[in-house]
């Protein structure tokens, strides 16, 4: 039987599954937490190496026999985090992650530099934000410039992943499209853009060969078979950002079909068979891990919102549901913005935690509960918003993340989006997708005609209920989500 493992690199944790393809199941998986460098400017980093000692860790977990029959493995891996290194594979930084807010004025400065907003959408596709790679390079050349000078290679999270299995440096369109510096439409890289970060220096030369979604990354090498305790020689996939492969984790690869993501970040990202360009810039308009394109939208805080309010309330998960469940849809009128890390739909980088409406009937731990749930799904739903006046017909959405084993949030979703919601039977959607991408490009390597279409169909499974939309709550969800963007547009000046 044929074994392939998926590693997911992300914010809070690093996990891996080894999947059986005959039997159709994760036979083992294993888990290992991360730490967070945070500051008050905005920073968030990490160091590159505690990813290796987690996937060590993750390992280590899993039986020599499981182990010893991995023909392939897939690498998801955190978008956007900028890892610099030097030319003998040193990482000269901590890297900075997808929800970094300090690099804000350095977006400010590419973005003029590139013409402005409009010349971004109507040339590269994406704007530059807050969280995407291109401007935490020009934070380094700004602020580490001895170190800037000395890098020679730029990578994401997933690709130094790749690296450190492989020895190889390289870059799959998806995670690609995710630094800002890919025209989306052509699959290239913008010299324009590279140009506007740095007039003096070749920053083609740093960046890594970009290879097809079903290609190979490399094989795995003397050095990380020793460390992991698998074969040399073993298979590595493209692999992708967590999004990308969550989308094929959950079967999101063919026109109509929405996922959303409740985790530490919200996101909502449909497949597409041609380019989605949002004129007024909400969806970013990314590249699958599947030799298509993944609009999305993603907001930096979602189950955060929860957090933070549960551990107030000093109450776990299950009682949490309980208790926000007594408030009535809308909360009263309680409102929460949840921009606890700033915020990049809307981008608002300098964006705080808001609870606005309190009156004597709602200032309850029930209505201020139900208001953090609700913050969550209603960013999300400012995406769906996108996707249909862009002409995405949807047809229904996958939920995954953290956040999806909350009943009350799958109705919730299904309700305030007005459209059928399941979930999937496994859970880790990225690191289950980073396997079917392994399955997919290994059997591709072998020279079997087979798409990924035929690979989720037969691999991709969803629970039982499909939580369907109660016409009474999609009336009342209007109406509370109608407030909640009165009060997203009225902290504009505060927060831009």
């Amino acid at each position: 039987m044929a074994i392939v493992a998926g590693i997911d690199v992300g914010t809070q944790s690093t996990k891996v599954v080894a999947y059986d393809t005959e039997l159709k199941q994760i036979i083992e998986s294993a888990q290992a937490q991360h730490d967070l460098i945070a500051k008050d400017d905005g920073t968030r980093e990490q160091e590159a190496s505690w990813w290796q000692q987690a996937i060590i860790s993750c390992f280590s977990d899993l039986s020599s026999d499981v182990k010893n029959r991995i023909i392939a493995i897939g690498v998801s891996g955190q978008q956007h985090g900028f890892v610099p290194m030097d030319k003998d594979g040193n990482v000269l930084h901590p890297v900075k992650l997808w929800n970094d807010t300090s690099t804000a004025l350095e977006c400010d400065e590419l973005t003029e530099a590139a013409g402005g907003t409009e010349s971004l959408l109507n040339t590269e596709g994406n704007l530059i934000l807050p969280g995407y790679t291109a401007s935490k390079i020009l934070w380094f050349k700004h602020h580490h410039r001895a170190l800037y000078d000395r890098m020679t290679h730029i990578l994401l999270p997933h690709d130094w992943v790749n690296f450190f299995l492989t020895g190889e440096y390289s870059m799959e369109f998806g995670d690609a499209s995710g630094t800002a510096l890919l025209d989306i439409k052509t699959r290239r890289w913008s010299k324009r853009l590279l140009n506007a970060l740095d007039p003096e220096r070749n920053l083609m030369a740093a960046l890594p060969k970009l290879i097809p979604a079903n290609g190979c990354a490399g094989h795995v090498n003397a050095s990380a078979a020793k460390i992991l305790g698998i074969p040399e020689g073993t298979f590595v996939s493209a692999g992708g950002g967590d999004n990308m492969m969550g989308a094929i984790g959950t079967g999101v690869v063919s026109d109509g079909m929405l996922a959303m993501s409740l985790g530490t970040s919200g996101t909502i990202f449909g497949a597409s068979s041609k380019p989605i360009i949002d004129p007024k810039g909400r969806l970013a308009a990314f590249c699958s891990s599947t030799g298509s394109w993944l609009p999305l939208l993603c907001t930096m805080n979602c189950t955060v919102a929860t957090e933070v309010t549960r551990k107030l309330f000093d109450t776990d998960v299950k009682e949490f549901d309980k208790r926000s469940s007594e408030a009535p849809i809308g909360a009263k009128g309680l409102v929460m913005l949840p921009y606890f890390n700033g915020e990049r739909t809307p981008n608002y980088p300098r964006g705080k935690g808001c609870l606005m409406g309190f009156n004597l009937d709602n200032m309850t731990e029930a209505c201020i509960g139900r208001a953090a749930m609700e913050s969550a799904i209603f960013g999300l739903k400012y995406g769906l918003d996108a996707f249909k006046e862009l002409g995405f017909d949807a047809k229904g959405i996958k939920l995954i993340g953290g956040g999806a084993k909350s009943k009350v949030w799958r109705q919730m979703a299904a309700d305030v989006c007005n459209l059928p919601v399941n979930v999937p039977t496994i859970a880790e959607a990225a690191a289950f997708g980073g396997a079917l991408q392994a399955w997919w490009a290994y059997r591709h390597d072998q020279n079997e005609a087979v798409t990924i279409e035929s690979i989720v169909e037969h691999h991709v499974t969803s629970d039982s209920p499909e939580y369907r939309p109660i016409a009474e709550h999609v009336k009342d969800y209007e109406i509370a989500y109608k407030r909640y963007m009165t009060y997203v547009e009225s902290v504009a000046p505060l927060f831009e």
